[in-house]
């Protein structure tokens, strides 16, 4: 993966390596305030964000970094990001980060495209354990997390700085024995 992320796909997403030509997309959808609210803001401009792809394709190469382009399918540019950030040596335990732009949220691209990254870092790469942070008092990103099999661990307190004020942050985290157990049980229906 150092060399060039694979390309994953379901019937409603592709999770590819980020292209310098993602820059306008990725502008376009990242860069409101109702995206950006809770985390360090995005690059403002275009060039940024070409800025912002070159960095993670070298972090990507030095192997502390994957960064995924979010494509719904039927695109051919990226609405959004999913990236994993190495924690220890032998990263087995990574940081998981996303962000989609808001036309996209309750439309079930999210969870198609966490359903594609956890498979590939659990079973394509043998981590063992996923870590998110989000400020406390988003409640979308929380409830994401919640229902992608996220368990809440504690609070860090005044853990992020953001447009001139602390955030507590909730720390969550999904281990791959409970997400391959999870995959495993039967989804029950409720008509």
């Amino acid at each position: 993966w150092t060399s060039g992320l694979p390309e994953l796909s379901n019937e409603r997403v592709t999770l590819r390596d980020l292209r310098v030509s993602d820059a306008p997309s990725l502008c376009a959808t990242l860069s409101s305030l109702e995206v950006h609210r809770y985390m360090s803001a995005p690059p403002s401009d275009v060039d940024g964000f070409e800025r912002f792809i070159r960095w993670a394709h070298g972090e990507r190469t030095a192997g502390r970094l994957m960064c995924f382009a979010v494509v719904p399918k039927g695109y051919d540019v990226a609405v959004g990001i999913m990236q994993v950030r190495q924690i220890d040596a032998a990263f087995t335990t990574g940081e998981w980060g996303a962000a989609i732009g808001s036309q996209f949220w309750g439309t079930g691209l999210f969870e198609a495209a966490v359903d594609l990254l956890l498979a590939f870092v659990f079973d394509g790469l043998g981590l063992r354990r996923l870590e998110l942070r989000a400020a406390v008092q988003n409640g979308r990103a929380n409830g994401a997390a919640r229902k992608v099999g996220g368990v809440p661990e504690g609070v860090a307190r005044r853990a992020l700085f953001c447009r001139g004020q602390y955030h507590d942050q909730l720390m969550w985290s999904i281990l791959a024995d409970d997400w391959r157990q999870s995959r495993e049980q039967p989804q029950v229906v409720v008509h």
